[in-house]
């Protein structure tokens, strides 16, 4: 017997689809702030601020002091009574003396270019020396690198005569390169580059080398922009190194027209004797530029302490 109807199977029942959940994110732990001073706790905290304070106003007192004297009269800047607010009030007569018997404007174009091709020169090539002890191997480097960091510990004053000797050989005397040349021998900044250079990764070097990099490609292009906050910290200490430098451009030059701020400024003399505005109007004039350099580029040198490379930022 045969039948064409075909037997119904019974189908389950769809289950209920339970609500999608989305992952749960895993927690981020809690960031915990980290205290400047030393302890946790209020009193501490307090203590710690006032101590700092107190050091902050005593690192500030000479230079408000420079600063109200550079604005007196010198009868004024002589008188002890009226140390706070003078007198005869405030006035740009130091100022105005020293602009007057200087020529600033010479003085300050020449510390500009001097100092400027000081760091530029002085930051080549110890960032060039410093990625040669990191990231190279030749013989000597040992020895060599002791050599430098004992370099270190001889102060440029001893060097004064050896150098003026050699620019003497040279016939470098009264010009720009004589001034220039002997400053930009920098050991320290030789040694703090190295460092740097020894805490960036190596696997970018190994990167850079498959993809057919030299050393010179490798120093240029990969860690130089990762190097930019140190760099350019190294570069504001040395600049401002250079700026300051009175002993050897007083030494080296004596032509008036080579004359930078520091030196210019101590041949601006009154035969009254110590004329105390001008002085400080002087000093004033001469720390301006480098108070504004500092403003502008001050977040570099927190960078470079705060960011170990990577990013390049």
């Amino acid at each position: 017997m045969t039948s064409t109807d075909a037997p119904v199977r019974s189908t389950p029942a769809p289950r209920a689809r339970r609500p999608v959940t989305p992952p749960r994110r895993p927690r981020r732990p809690e960031r915990t702030q980290s205290n400047l001073t030393l302890g946790a706790g209020r009193t501490t905290r307090v203590l710690a601020l006032a101590v700092l304070a107190v050091a902050a106003l005593v690192w500030l007192l000479p230079m408000a002091w420079a600063l109200l004297t550079a604005f007196k009269s010198e009868q004024d800047a002589s008188d002890p009574l009226h140390w706070l607010w003078p007198e005869h009030g405030f006035t740009l007569d130091g100022f105005s003396t020293v602009w007057e018997r200087g020529d600033l404007p010479l003085w300050m174009l020449n510390s500009l270019l001097i100092s400027a091709a000081v760091t530029a020169i002085t930051v080549l090539v110890s960032a060039m020396a410093g990625y040669a002890f990191s990231r190279t191997l030749f013989a000597g480097r040992r020895w060599l690198f002791a050599l430098t960091i004992a370099a270190v510990l001889v102060p440029p004053q001893i060097l004064i005569v050896p150098w003026f000797q050699q620019m003497l050989t040279l016939h470098l005397l009264d010009t720009y390169a004589a001034v220039i040349l002997p400053q930009t021998v920098a050991p320290v900044m030789v040694f703090i580059l190295k460092k740097h250079f020894d805490s960036l990764p190596k696997e970018l070097e190994e990167a850079a080398r498959i993809d057919g990099a030299g050393h010179w490609r490798i120093f240029w292009s990969v860690l130089l922009p990762l190097s930019r906050p140190m760099l350019a910290a190294v570069a504001i200490f040395v600049f401002i190194g250079a700026w300051n430098n009175f002993l050897w451009p007083f030494v080296s030059t004596s032509d008036p027209s080579l004359m930078t701020l520091p030196v210019g400024i101590t041949s601006v003399k009154d035969a009254y004797g110590i004329q105390y505005a001008q002085s400080m109007a002087s000093a004033v004039l001469a720390a301006l530029p480098l108070v504004v350099v500092f403003v502008f580029f001050q977040r570099h040198i927190v960078k470079s302490v705060a960011t170990t490379g990577l990013g390049g930022q």
